[in-house]
């Protein structure tokens, strides 16, 4: 049965949300908003920095358990903002505001779902809920620094904007720094060695090198040439050196250090990864969630994006209300009635794989 007042209260609390700024690393507003909705409701949580995290009334050690993530840290407004990024205006059935659509509508509706579920006994999974934070810049101070506080996880639900179908895989991330090495010399003169003409190599090969496996749900992983700089400002003179940077979207056919292995055997420069965290990630078809979520009409999908769900060390899928379409954009917004969808849709699938 519809709870309208569950519904109501995730809107205003949404509201509440929009309202106040929470950047990464600067969410120590919405936190307290989370935190103190959840004392409102009798529900006992637990804070470690700007994250905040719950579990289930009854939760029973012996039982496995479903995580429920959602972040509420902001990326910066879009400078094409034609509204105030911060005023929670609902018109026409949109709710504007900054976080709105990412991942704001999400995380309310997981919220809803953890309170309908808070105090049932007898479910056959726990369920914890996590409004985590600086998941826009893939922060060392968000879910990762809460995991070993957390109960073992089994399964996890992350909140992002999917229009409610299923990702059942994800791209992983892995930024490259690479730096060429010549010699310098005066440019008007047969001297020195080009940094920037060796790196030009190693970039053609980026742009044209295909990892032959391709994942059915993700494609092919793809490389990206993004930012490229010498060290010498004058004209005149031959660079020693270029640096430039690779955008990496890894795929589940390749772990990370297969896809670096194959870079560093194949490129002249010297190739330094900044991070081996954001991993790709998938799910079985065949899992109870991603059956369930089938027999209602969800659509599998690979999706391009990263979140939070790199960083979870278990299974899990992504899908949630919102389109990510409209994620960082200008006046982004959520439709209410998506946030009833996704209120709606995490309930049914909870409700079945815990029946």
């Amino acid at each position: 049965m519809w709870d309208q007042r569950r519904y109501d209260d995730a809107v205003q609390l949404l509201q509440q949300l929009i309202s106040i700024p929470s950047l990464s690393r600067e969410e120590e507003g919405t936190a307290a908003a989370i935190a103190q909705f959840l004392s409102d409701r009798g529900v006992s949580w637990q804070q470690h920095l700007n994250n905040v995290w719950a579990r289930n009334k009854h939760f029973d050690p012996a039982k496995p358990t479903i995580l429920l993530n959602s972040h509420h840290d902001t990326v910066k407004p879009n400078p094409q903002y034609t509204r105030d990024p911060f005023s929670p205006d609902v018109v026409d059935g949109k709710l504007y505001g900054l976080g709105s659509n990412d991942a704001g509508g999400c995380l309310v509706s997981l919220i809803a779902a953890f309170c309908h579920f808070y105090e049932a006994e007898n479910l056959r999974y726990n369920i914890v809920l996590a409004a985590t934070a600086e998941e826009e810049i893939s922060g060392v101070n968000g879910i990762e620094s809460i995991l070993k506080d957390l109960p073992p996880i089994d399964f996890a639900i992350v909140g992002e904007p999917t229009l409610t179908d299923m990702a059942v895989a994800e791209k992983g991330l892995m930024v490259l720094d690479c730096t060429s090495h010549g010699k310098a010399g005066h440019a008007a003169r047969e001297e020195g060695e080009n940094a920037l003409y060796k790196a030009m190599n190693d970039i053609a090969w980026f742009r044209d090198y295909r990892f032959p496996e391709v994942s059915p749900t993700l494609g092919p992983v793809k490389m990206s040439v993004t930012v490229i700089q010498t060290s010498n400002k004058a004209h005149n003179v031959v660079p020693a050196d270029c640096s430039f940077v690779v955008d990496v979207r890894a795929t589940d056919k390749y772990t990370l250090e297969e896809i670096l292995d194959t870079v560093k055997q194949n490129v002249q420069c010297d190739v330094k990864p900044r991070s081996m965290r954001m991993r790709p990630s998938s799910i079985p078809l065949d899992h109870p969630f991603v059956q369930a979520g089938l027999s209602i009409g969800k659509k599998p999908y690979g999706s391009p994006t990263t979140s939070d769900q790199a960083l979870i060390p278990a299974t899990s899928i992504k899908i949630g209300p919102g389109d990510s379409a409209r994620s960082h954009t200008a006046d982004e917004f959520i439709y209410l009635e998506e946030i009833q969808q996704g209120i709606d849709t995490y309930i049914r699938l909870l409700t079945m794989v815990n029946a």
